[in-house]
């Protein structure tokens, strides 16, 4: 992927179209394309926004449209494991996903717990 150009080029280009430089002579000028510097000079007058926006989409997951189904299982069992979870999401909605996506899923929720193995009795206690 192209990396962002500059806040000090953008600027640069700004100000210079504002101060009456066509946009696409500045563009020339400053070695960017004439497009690029149409947009941020547009945006520039009409918000007066200079800087770069955020770029590509926001994180989705292929679990996004089962969130019901996979917060009613942990209601209806909150001791489900992730691998039961896993399961019961390909059989009842043809959905694979790895432990990893699913914990990663819960995670984003909130939902996640550490599930501890039970601990054998203490000796200190037997010995009445």
């Amino acid at each position: 992927m192209a990396r962002a150009y500059s806040q000090d080029l953008r600027d640069r280009v700004i100000d210079a179209a504002l101060a009456g430089m066509a946009a696409r002579q500045v563009a020339a000028h400053f070695g960017v394309g004439a497009a690029t510097a149409i947009v941020w000079v547009r945006r520039a007058r009409e918000t007066g926004e200079r800087t770069a926006r955020p770029q590509g989409q926001p994180r989705r997951s292929k679990l996004d449209p089962h969130r019901d189904f996979l917060l009613g299982l942990i209601a209806a069992k909150d001791d489900i494991t992730l691998v039961e979870m896993q399961e019961r999401l390909a059989a009842e909605r043809g959905i694979r996903a790895s432990v990893g996506t699913l914990w990663t899923f819960l995670d984003r929720c909130n939902m996640t717990v550490k599930k501890r193995p039970l601990m054998r009795p203490s000796r200190a206690g037997l010995m009445c």
